[in-house]
């Protein structure tokens, strides 16, 4: 299918700061650390609904939303098998298979269900969130939504969604 129309949503207050580490496959990690991430939009669709794809203004809250949520925490992956995330009365303790372990203030953590915290994974994540806040307020899904994390300027991983049964097409 050829998608004739399209939209870009870019602004600067789409993005997040949060910290972080990733876990390698053989379950080393690297050190916490963090980013001031970016996120840009687009969704396409093979036909206008009411002269627009979909109205910027509908569609910049809820990027905006989704940003804020994962802004100033600390994320954590809960489906990577190499973490043990412990709920304890105030804090997740996080144990690593090198033996390591953290403890973070709840009101300080994100779980997210995740098998890692790369860009690739949080471009996902936010693109199934960005899907689903859509659908649910305005039953609209794209024909295909991109949607791009940028980790440092110049860097950054673009997942797209190609959604076959649209309801738009």
């Amino acid at each position: 299918m050829e998608f004739d129309y399209s939209i870009r949503v870019y602004k600067q207050y789409f993005n997040f700061a949060c910290s972080h580490f990733l876990v390698f496959e053989n379950g080393t990690r690297e050190p916490l650390h963090g980013h001031n991430y970016r996120v840009q939009v687009k969704g396409e669709a093979p036909k206008l609904t009411k002269d627009l794809v979909f109205d910027f203004l509908d569609i910049k809250p809820i990027i905006r939303k989704i940003c804020n949520e994962l802004d100033h925490k600390l994320i954590l992956p809960t489906e990577n098998p190499y973490l043990k995330i412990t709920p304890e009365e105030n804090n997740f303790t996080v144990y690593c298979k090198d033996k390591s372990f953290f403890s973070f203030p709840k009101a300080d953590v994100l779980l997210l269900p995740i098998t890692n915290t790369s860009a690739e994974r949080l471009a996902i994540f936010i693109c199934h969130e960005l899907r689903k806040a859509i659908f649910e307020e305005y039953q609209f899904s794209f024909a295909l939504l991109e949607v791009e994390v940028e980790e440092t300027p110049g860097q950054s991983a673009v997942f797209q969604y190609k959604d076959k049964e649209s309801k738009n097409s």
